[in-house]
């Protein structure tokens, strides 16, 4: 098989103007960059604001392992073969980041013959969003050390500044710097900092979760960037920064028009990360999409403990939509995985690891079904799965009443993915979804987080830390106990430690600090180890991206 940066660069791409037109988009709604991509105006949605939604599909996944769960490919699979079963069909994914791009993960336009083009513009620069945030955030940032070297008219506490500086780059080196050196003049007042990934930036989550220019105003000025000496929270609206912020996102808030391999519309916008962040593609995509299309798909950052869990209960919260159905990622290696085996033999059949591994499969499903949405197993195949362990996967998820189908999108697009389409289909029109939060907002924080705890990771109960108590009250002495929570976990486990595997039991949850992201509208629970800054690893993808003298990209994934 050809790899995924060769099938991309042979694929004929359709002019964006024509798959515009198929989504119903006229051209006046479009802006250009390119021959392959547009920005779509926000004007379609007062255009169609009447319009009833279409069916809202989420595709999420087991816990993540190395081996894999192919989820994004997934995603564009599913929605190629609705289109080729004569469906009205989008697309809705995030923005991949260039700090996974370049590191360990790769990028995130799908793999195979289910990706998103162009791969290349999608996995670089793209329509230069990332950069549009990064910058905002920046200058947020220049102006709250300005501020405190010109006077500190606002009384801020130096050493409560929450407002790092962000790069799209995994840079361990600056998780914690000290600046403002070089004096009065050259740098201001010295102190300690650091950078985090411009994607899990507060401004990204702004960015994703606004629903028009205004809002996205407004959400910027309630960014808190720090306190004062008498502990009151300082805001970019205090500093007067939310105009200019606004300002340098009025392109970047316009989603992104391009298209799958087989022609099917597609909008990726924004990237927030789904182990810091709540891990969606914008809700002015998703919200555009739903009134141009019958279904639409769309993916939620890892698996159901992270990125499920946030969309039910912060995205669609403040989106007023909800999935009609969920897919659910799997594989027979990951699963290998969470039954124990080790990571150089997880394709090598293994049908007594399986049995084990599949209590981690179960918890997901559970979790799907707490919100009350009907979900559909994918099993994604790989070559070396065997005929015994598919048919011991789907067995299990027809004594669990649970629909389930394999998945060939990787190898044969659309037309692999036929099967999935049409349980998908099958599960719309025969099982309503019952959708429901999984907490009610004026809980208690504490509670708050013991619920997804105890009822999505399965902990017995949650720890806090001194720091994670002080926090937790200072976040109720200023009146945002009533915000809902976004946990930040490793993706590699349901637990807070990454070498628990399957569906750990007689565990307790470690909260360590509990942050506010007032703009964005939550709070952010950190647990474990967690960073906001990735590093590169020994062998980062980087060294095996190139471009010859004719400008042909090879080393892509």
């Amino acid at each position: 098989m050809l790899t995924d940066i060769e099938i991309a660069q042979q694929a004929k791409l359709l002019p964006i103007q024509e798959i515009a037109s198929r989504a119903g988009i006229p051209e006046e709604e479009l802006e250009y960059y390119g021959k392959y991509k547009a920005k779509v105006r926000l004007s379609l949605l007062s255009r169609l604001q009447h319009k009833p939604n279409g069916k809202l599909i989420l595709v999420t996944a087991i816990t993540a392992t190395p081996a894999g769960d192919g989820k994004t490919c997934t995603a564009v699979g599913v929605t190629q073969a609705l289109g080729k079963l004569g469906k009205k069909v989008i697309l809705c994914l995030r923005e991949p980041s260039l700090g996974p791009t370049f590191g360990i993960k790769g990028g995130a336009a799908g793999g195979g013959y289910s990706q998103v083009l162009p791969m290349e513009d999608i996995n670089l620069h793209f329509t230069g969003d990332i950069h549009a945030v990064g910058t905002a955030h920046n200058l947020l940032a220049a102006m709250v050390d300005n501020h405190i070297a010109r006077g500190n008219e606002l009384d801020i506490d130096p050493t409560t500044i929450l407002w790092k500086r962000v790069v799209d780059m995994n840079d361990r080196a600056l998780r914690h710097i000290i600046i403002g050196l070089g004096g009065r003049v050259q740098g201001g007042v010295p102190r300690e900092s650091g950078f985090d990934i411009t994607v899990a930036s507060e401004v990204m989550a702004c960015l994703a979760l606004c629903t028009d220019l205004q809002s996205l105003k407004e959400r910027l000025a309630r960014i808190v960037v720090g306190y004062t000496f008498d502990k009151k929270p300082v805001t970019a609206g205090d500093l007067k920064a939310a105009g200019a912020m606004t300002l340098l996102l009025k392109d970047a808030i316009n989603p992104n028009l391009v298209q799958t391999i087989e022609g099917q519309p597609a909008f990726v916008h924004c990237g927030p990360f789904g182990n810091i962040a709540h891990g969606t593609n914008s809700i002015l995509a998703t919200k555009m999409a739903l009134k141009l299309a019958d279904y639409v798909v769309t993916e939620a950052g890892f698996a159901t403990d992270l990125g499920a869990e946030k969309f039910c209960n912060i995205v669609c919260r403040t989106a007023g939509f909800a999935p009609d159905a969920a897919i659910l990622v799997a594989t027979i290696r990951a699963l290998h995985m969470h039954g124990g085996v080790e990571k150089d033999k997880y394709s090598e059949p293994n049908l007594p690891a399986l049995k084990k591994g599949i209590a981690n499969l179960d918890k997901h499903i559970e979790n799907v079904q707490k919100f009350g949405v009907p979900v559909i197993v994918a099993i994604n195949r790989f070559p070396n799965d065997t005929g015994d362990e598919l048919n011991y996967l789907i067995e299990h998820c027809r004594a669990k009443n649970v629909a389930c189908a394999i998945s060939d999108v990787v190898a044969k697009g659309g037309a692999g993915g036929i099967a999935l389409a049409e349980s998908v289909l099958e599960t719309l029109a025969t099982t309503p979804s019952q959708f429901h939060y999984l907490y009610d907002l004026n809980l208690p924080i504490t509670e708050k987080i013991r619920i997804i705890a105890t009822e999505i990771y399965g902990a017995d109960g949650v720890v806090y830390t001194h720091r994670a108590e002080n926090d937790i009250n200072s976040l109720n002495r200023n009146g945002f106990s009533s915000l809902p929570i976004c946990m930040a976990k490793t993706q590699l486990s349901l637990s807070d430690d990454q070498l628990l595997k399957g569906a750990p039991k007689g565990w307790n949850l470690t909260v360590r600090e509990v942050k506010i992201s007032a703009g964005a509208g939550f709070l952010v629970a950190y647990t474990g180890d967690i960073m906001t800054m990735p590093g590169l690893p020994e062998h980062p993808a980087a060294e095996n991206i190139d471009i010859d003298a004719n400008g042909k990209i090879t080393g892509l994934f």
